[in-house]
């Protein structure tokens, strides 16, 4: 597993006291995916309710607070594909 996706792992982890409602997966070009659910972050590459996905560097703005996660889509830097109500709840606690 990458070292981006263990600090990634990590800092999801911090962020999210008590999981998140729903299955979600953010892929990192280059560097691999991230489950997100009710038990909190995890390296994975499962199905999921949504998918986002980005590279390295809007990634870790978006984890760092830098970035929001729905700039990040409006800017064509995040995709979302499947439950976008899912997503905008997934970028609430992101934010």
């Amino acid at each position: 597993m990458s070292e981006v996706i263990t600090a990634a792992v990590a800092a999801l982890n911090e962020k999210m006291s008590g999981g998140f409602d729903g299955v979600a997966k953010f892929v990192i070009e280059d560097e691999g995916a991230i489950m997100i659910d009710s038990n909190g972050a995890r390296a994975g590459d499962e199905e999921a309710d949504v998918t986002m996905s980005a590279d390295t560097e809007t990634f870790r703005a978006i984890l760092d607070g830098e970035l929001n996660p729905t700039t990040a889509f409006m800017t064509q830097k995040l995709s979302v594909d499947g439950d976008m109500g899912a997503a905008m709840r997934l970028g609430a606690v992101l934010s």
